[in-house]
Formats: C-alpha cells, structure tokens, sequence
C-alpha cells in the first residue's frame, strides 16, 4: 500500500498514453447482455475477488486502463465494459430488447449491469458519473450483487442533476438534445484541456457512440428518482470519490455520503480521477474492499 504522498506524486509523474492500450494478458470479449453485445475487458486471476468498474456517459471501459493494473496487482480480477449505445457496444440498445423498446432507459442499463454481476457472481463495483446512478439503481434491485459500492464523480442529486453543476446549473434547463449537444460540444473542443494522446482517443469514440443514445442518458438525468434512502438500507461499505473541481459542488457531495452512509475521498483534479488520480483512487478502493471483508 502507498502512503498517501507517494500515490499523489505517482499520479502527478502520469504521461501521456495511448488509451486503446490495456495491460498485458487483459482478456478481451463481448458478453451477450439483454440489450445486446457489450464489449468487456478483463484483468486478473479467474478466482481472485471481483472489481466491476462502470464508465459513465460517452464513456468507455478505457477511462480505466490505468486503474486495471493497479487493482489486478492487488489480488482482485478487475472488469469493464462498454455499456449500450456506447464505443464498442454501440449496436447494443433498446431494439434488442423482448420486447423492444424505443429508447435507453433506465431500466436497460440496470439490467445490463445486473446480467454482468451474476456473471460471476457478487463484486466490489464502481459507477463513473451517470453510471453511479445506474449501479445505485441496481444495488437497490439485487444487494446481494454487490460487496461494496464506489460512486466516482457521480450526481449527488435527484431530479434534474444538472441544476447542481458549477456555474451552469441556472443555465441547465433546456431540451436533452440540446444539453446533450453542449456536452458533445465541450468534449470536442477539449475544453478540458486534456493531453492530445487522451482527446485523440475520446474523439475518436464519439464518432462511434450513438447521439440518440446520449440524449436518452441526458435526459434520464434530468429525471433522476429520488433512491438515496433505498441506496442507505443497504448494508455494505460506500465510497464516494471525487476531484476538487467535479462538476458539482463538494457540499453537495459530502451532503449526499452523510445522507447514504458513505465515507467521501477528495482528489486534486476534476471529474475523471480515474484517468489523473488513480493510485490516490485504487488507495481509496483498497480501503473500502478491505472494509467489506
């Protein structure tokens, strides 16, 4: 285990890298989920603990190649995936569906997280952002999935999440199209700042990951149900881990793991700190699986 200096400097010592990369022996295939095919990535030994991380909205299971070698190195067989409509999973959606269905819901992308877990059984499983709302979801539906659960950067909110964000929320009440394209619209022009190795990558993806996708997902976070009580009942150890400069606000975090039982890990960097504070996160995580045993 690093001490918490050295994670940080790890961190900050982070170059440049080519994201369609994953360590050496991660196990590629697609896993035949009820929306369809979903692209999976694995790491680990086959009988080691479970780690299921989830990527978020115009996501994907790279936003966690450097956290993959991390947690495998630790003992645990860690796991990704392309959730629907999205990268490598794009073909996968609400068509697919018995019965089909028009759009992405909630539903699906709950049901598509529960069909990974029992393929394998119960794991310690992550949420990046919206994907925080869909393994809370499933948490609530089918605890006996899950041994602990971690809400990176996700919405600490219910209704339209959007109004909470930093400097735009009074501004946030729009049509999902049109709130989905502004999001499109940062991302594409980097307003992040990101390295040209990583924006190369999240463009490239873009133009594989279904809009009519992005604009469900949107919406569905302008409506999101109120579960923080039912996420609560459920008795194992939350983390909600999140950058200094997230999108909302860290009173609005820290409100939101008093109100659920979790403890809060705040990193100095923005909404992603799997890609620029993993060894600070993997730290984090350790702690919360160690708790569940």
């Amino acid at each position: 285990m690093t001490t918490i200096d050295d994670a940080l400097q790890r961190d900050q010592a982070i170059a440049d890298l080519d994201w369609h990369v994953f360590p050496g022996g991660t196990e590629r295939d697609v896993f035949r989920a009820p929306s369809g095919g979903l692209a999976r990535m694995r790491l680990g030994e086959h009988d080691a603990p479970r780690v299921v991380l989830v990527p978020g909205v115009a996501g994907s299971k790279e936003d966690f190649v450097l956290l993959f070698p991390l947690l495998a190195a630790a003992g645990y067989r860690v796991e990704s995936y392309d959730i629907a409509g999205h990268y490598e999973s794009a073909e996968a959606g609400p068509r697919h569906l018995d019965p089909p269905r028009d759009s992405y819901d909630y539903a699906l992308f709950v049901d598509d997280l529960i069909a990974i877990l029992e393929d394998g059984g119960p794991a310690h499983v992550l949420g990046y952002s919206f994907a925080g709302l869909v393994t809370e979801l499933a948490l609530v539906e089918r605890p006996d999935l899950f041994r602990s659960l971690t809400l990176m950067a996700a919405p600490p909110a219910t209704g339209q999440v959007f109004r909470g964000v930093k400097h735009i929320g009074p501004i946030s009440d729009m049509s999902p199209h049109r709130a989905a394209g502004l999001i499109l619209w940062g991302i594409r022009y980097n307003l992040n700042r990101t390295p040209p190795g990583r924006i190369a990558f999240v463009r490239e993806r873009l133009g594989v990951t279904r809009r009519a996708c992005i604009d469900d997902v949107v919406g569905l976070m302008m409506s999101t149900p109120d579960f923080a009580d039912a996420v609560a009942a459920v008795d194992i150890p939350k983390l909600i881990a999140v950058g200094d400069q997230d999108l909302w606000p860290q009173a609005q975090h820290d409100a939101y793991a008093a109100r659920i039982g979790a403890r809060v890990a705040t990193y100095p960097t923005g909404h992603a700190p799997c890609e620029t504070a993993p060894h600070q996160l993997a730290r984090d995580m350790l702690r919360l699986f160690a708790d569940a045993r």
